[in-house]
């Protein structure tokens, strides 16, 4: 196995029970870094503190994850205007969260003959935000309700900071 000592400086390929005397004689563990090099890399260390930082980096780099989350927001095949630029207003506020959005028609009763209405307003949704979103499945009916899945363009926060310079510049 190639063998590595607590400074870094390696010590060449060396047998298993060389590498474990020389650990023994730090004080230290003979642990194994890289198991399917060739030949196997192993290092004399402290392996407590060696997996205590190893699990800090892996709990920092969950903290910078972002979970992207579905949400969903119903409409009506009759849906006023003022309610359609509300819900809008809040498919905007999702997308700017970088979350995933799906618009759901619901139809009841007599509603569901009507089924080309709930297509015009999904349609009119995304022409409205195809500055922003990524249409990920097109509307489709599914039973009593068309859904349309969609998600925030990469540059998305680009896009609504240029719009704000914009606004200030306007006023």
């Amino acid at each position: 196995m190639r063998l590595i000592d607590q400074n870094d400086k390696q010590l060449g390929i060396v047998s298993i029970s060389e590498a474990l005397v020389i650990a023994k004689k730090a004080g230290l563990d003979l642990v194994e870094i890289a198991a399917k090099a060739s030949p196997p890399v192993c290092k004399i260390l402290d392996f407590g503190q060696y997996h205590y930082h190893k699990e800090r980096k892996f709990r920092e780099s969950r903290k910078k994850q972002h979970v992207v989350q579905i949400k969903e927001i119903k409409f009506g095949p009759n849906t006023d205007d003022h309610d359609f630029n509300f819900k809008k207003t809040n498919a905007i506020k999702f997308l700017k969260q970088h979350n995933k959005v799906k618009f759901t028609v619901r139809f009841k009763g007599r509603q569901l003959a009507h089924k080309d209405l709930g297509f015009k307003l999904l349609e009119k949704l995304s022409i409205e935000l195809k500055d922003i979103i990524n249409i990920d499945s097109h509307a489709k009916s599914e039973g009593r309700t068309i859904s349309m899945i969609v998600s925030p363009k990469n540059n998305i926060d680009k896009y609504f900071e240029e719009k704000d310079k914009e606004n200030i510049e306007q006023t």
